[in-house]
């Protein structure tokens, strides 16, 4: 495999990936780029604008324009750096964060099965292993926070 093949797949990936959240209403229909800056900030919470665009390689006006929007909406709350107070901080709403701790799973099945052409469940499961396998090993730390998080949410459930 070479970088634009690479490429080509992570493109593919996020595709499948977007197919499976529901469009609720809430920001479902966001442009890509704007909830890659939802899940940087959901990621690293309490960074400033400057670090949202070091991370996420998009210009910085767009990296504003996008935590406004998303402050607006309510998904976003803003607050003036203390220590610094040329910095803006971002974090995720209260409400966002309460809703993302009980959030449920987000299964993939349909989408993969869609993407490879097949409704055959050991093809799908076989893929989704080794999107598993590779996950394991690139995102390790990212896993880590959503599966505790999950377990906390069945444990209480």
């Amino acid at each position: 495999m070479d970088a634009v093949e690479l490429y080509l797949l992570g493109r593919k990936l996020l595709k499948i990936a977007e197919s499976a959240f529901p469009d609720d209403g809430r920001g479902g229909g966001l442009p890509t780029s704007v909830r890659m800056i939802l899940i940087d900030v959901s990621e690293n919470p309490g960074s400033s604008i400057g670090e949202i665009t070091a991370r996420t390689g998009f210009p910085q006006s767009h990296v504003s324009a996008s935590v406004a929007r998303l402050r607006d909406l309510g998904a976003l709350e803003t607050s003036i750096d203390a220590r610094d107070g040329r910095r803006t901080v971002v974090r995720l709403a209260e409400d966002i964060r309460e809703r993302r701790a009980v959030r449920a799973s987000l299964p993939i099945d349909g989408p993969l099965a869609s993407a490879l052409g097949t409704a055959d469940p050991a093809d799908v499961a076989q893929v989704t292993d080794a999107l598993e396998g590779v996950a394991e090993r690139l995102i390790p730390r990212a896993l880590g926070r959503i599966r505790s998080s999950s377990a906390a949410q069945h444990q209480a459930g």
